[in-house]
C-alpha cells in the first residue's frame, strides 16, 4: 500500500486562480466563493496532486502524510 496524504488549503491566501483544479480536479475543487478546497481528508498520493500543490501560484497547498503528519509539500528549508 503507498503513502496517503492530507491536502489542506490556506483560505486566506487562496486566491481562486484554478491551478489546482486544473492539475487534480479529482483532489480539489472550487467553492461558491470561488476558493479552493479538497474533495476526500486523505487521498493516495500522486504526481498530478503535487503538481496541483507546485503550481499554485500564492502556495495555499500544503500535503501531509496521512498518519503521521509529515510535511511531503511544500519542502521544508
Amino acid at each position: 500500500m503507498g503513502d496517503r496524504w492530507h491536502a489542506e488549503v490556506d483560505r486566506s491566501v487562496c486566491v481562486g486562480s484554478g491551478v489546482c483544479v486544473n492539475h487534480a480536479g479529482d483532489a480539489f475543487h472550487l467553492d461558491s466563493a470561488r476558493q479552493s478546497r479538497p474533495t476526500t481528508e486523505h487521498r493516495d498520493a500522486g504526481e498530478h496532486v503535487l503538481a496541483a500543490a507546485e503550481g499554485c501560484p500564492v502556495e495555499a497547498i500544503t500535503l501531509t502524510l496521512a498518519g503521521s503528519g509529515e510535511v511531503a509539500f511544500p519542502p521544508e528549508d
